[in-house]
């Protein structure tokens, strides 16, 4: 069984040209240790934009190849709107924001063919 875990800390800027080299180091780290779960600081994110939601889900894909967990802490809102904007909730699960979960909408879809919807006119 390996140990309980580890902490790596995300900055901006998160550069396209430093996704490869970020996720070798993570690799690194992880087939170098016996770590279970590598907890990703992503608080100190303060200006995320798609590249730093495309590091994180590069991030996820690189502990899961391994056989290990990633769990992000401390998302602002901006990331985690970002993330739900990509439609990454359910890849980068995030928590919520001061223990607050985010107003959402359901989200409207098409109807299936065939089906109508019969109005007054």
């Amino acid at each position: 069984m390996g140990s309980a875990g580890a902490i790596l800390i995300l900055r901006d800027p998160i550069t396209r040209e430093g996704l490869e080299a970020l996720c070798e180091g993570t690799r690194a780290l992880l087939k170098g240790s016996d770590v279970d779960l590598l907890v990703c600081d992503i608080g100190a994110l303060t200006d995320p934009d798609a590249v730093a939601i495309d590091a994180l889900a590069r991030l996820q894909l690189t502990a899961r190849r391994l056989g290990r967990r990633i769990r992000f802490r401390d998302a602002c809102g901006e990331v985690q709107r970002l993330v739900g904007f990509m439609g990454l909730e359910d890849i980068l699960s995030l928590g919520s924001v001061s223990g607050l979960e985010l107003g959402r909408k359901t989200e409207e879809r098409e109807q299936a063919l065939g089906v109508e919807e019969e109005a007054d006119p």
